[in-house]
Formats: C-alpha cells, structure tokens, sequence
C-alpha cells in the first residue's frame, strides 16, 4: 500500500495516511487488513458523504457504521479510526491539541459552499471544549486550478483562517495534475477509484 503521510501531523503523534494511486483501487472491504497492517485501530467509522455539511460525533460504539447523512466525523476517543474516501475533493484533517479532539472531513465544492469545515469546527468546539488556536487544520490533495474552474481549496483555507485556527496547513497538492499518484474523477470523467483519507488519535 502506498501512502502519503504529512509532517505536522505525525509532530503531533497523530496516526494518519492518505492512500495513493494503485492499479487496482482499494475498496471499503479492504481496508481493515490495511489498518492492521500499518498499526491501526481496527475499530472504523466512515462517513456516507452526501456533499452536505453533516458532522457526526462518533466513538467506539460506532465502529463498522457508516454514517449516515454525514461528511465529516469528529471524535474525543482513543482506539478508533475515522475513514473519509476522495478523488477531487478536498479531506482535512483537523486536532486540538488541548483537548486531544480529532476531525476528519470531506469537503468538496459543495461541502464548502455549504460550510462543512466551519461546521466541523465549531461542532468540535462544542462537544469537546476544543481550542481554535490549539488547532491544527490540514487540507490534503484535492482538484485545483487551473483542472478546475472553483477555487474551493483556497475557499477552505479561507474558512479555516476564519474560524481562528491556529495553524493551517495546505499540502498543496492537486489530484488532477498528477496522474501517477492521484485518482481523479474529473480528469478521468469519472471513470477512476478513491483514495482513503484515515485518521486516529495518539
């Protein structure tokens, strides 16, 4: 399995992966093998991902759901690992470091027209005692222009600045200008696999 890792995630002893581009896409069924095989959690929750801005609270009593009406997940408990699936749009994974707090969202142009990262954090907040300015919000690959005509990567960032994150990150990486290591489902009209964004707590 190939995977992309980021820097200021694993600073934060946050175990996460963002899977490249195989020959044959990996499906739901096989990742539980795949978490096993890097160390994770086996315990998973993913998110149903309708383009909308539902956020779920999910915890171990979830594990195996997919859940219903919602495109991010967030999450105070240990043991447990959250699944979003992309090819263009945009996952960010989000960590309060006071609070020990995780997210994990899908957001696309839809999700952000909608707010589902503002949504995401302001959930955080309320549920966990979250700090924005103990919080890390990091956008990985995602379509962007000139592949694209809507700039919703810099519309993320934007909302991110907004909320009061305290530090932000953009890999700034687009899906559709490399084919080796990205699907995407513009550049091939749709005709192309996912890739797995995955977060747990520390």
């Amino acid at each position: 399995m190939r995977l992309l890792r980021f820097p200021e995630l694993t600073g934060r002893r946050l175990p996460h992966f963002f899977t490249l581009r195989e020959e044959v896409s990996p499906q739901n069924r096989d990742l539980p093998e795949r978490l096993k095989a890097v160390g994770f959690p086996l315990v998973m929750v993913s998110a149903e991902q309708v383009h909308g801005a539902g956020v779920a609270r999910v915890g171990r009593a979830d594990g195996g759901k997919v859940v219903p009406g919602a495109d991010a997940l967030i999450s105070g408990e240990s043991n447990l690992t959250l699944v979003v699936r992309v090819a263009d749009c945009g996952p960010v994974w989000l960590h309060c470091k006071k609070t020990g707090a995780i997210g994990l969202v899908h957001s696309g142009r839809k999700g952000s027209e909608l707010g589902i990262v503002p949504a995401t954090i302001r959930a955080m907040k309320k549920d966990f005692g979250a700090d924005p300015a103990e919080m890390l919000g990091l956008l990985g690959p995602c379509i962007r222009p000139p592949h694209y005509d809507v700039d919703f990567a810099a519309e993320i960032l934007r909302q991110m600045k907004a909320e009061g994150l305290g530090e932000i990150v953009d890999s700034g990486l687009c899906t559709a200008s490399d084919p080796e290591r990205f699907f995407s489902y513009r550049r091939e009209k749709g005709q192309t696999g996912r890739h797995f964004a995955v977060l747990a707590r520390g």
